[in-house]
């Protein structure tokens, strides 16, 4: 069977997408934000804030597979 190994889901497909962003998810972004040097928008969606965070996560080169 090929294929990807860890399909991802478009995070705007989510059922859960526009619910507030989860804990972690607000604890992380507070890290990335502060060493990309940006302000965290308040009041995200759980979606918006994953998107943020890959954005962020690239932007800081966190995460990214070396």
């Amino acid at each position: 069977m090929t294929g990807p190994q860890n399909p991802e889901k478009d995070p705007r497909e989510w059922t859960t997408g526009e619910e507030p962003m989860t804990g972690p998810q607000l604890s992380y972004l507070q890290t990335l934000a502060r060493e990309a040097g940006e302000e965290l928008p308040a009041d995200l969606t759980k979606a918006q804030a994953s998107q943020l965070i890959d954005r962020l996560q690239e932007k800081t080169g966190r995460g990214a597979d070396t």
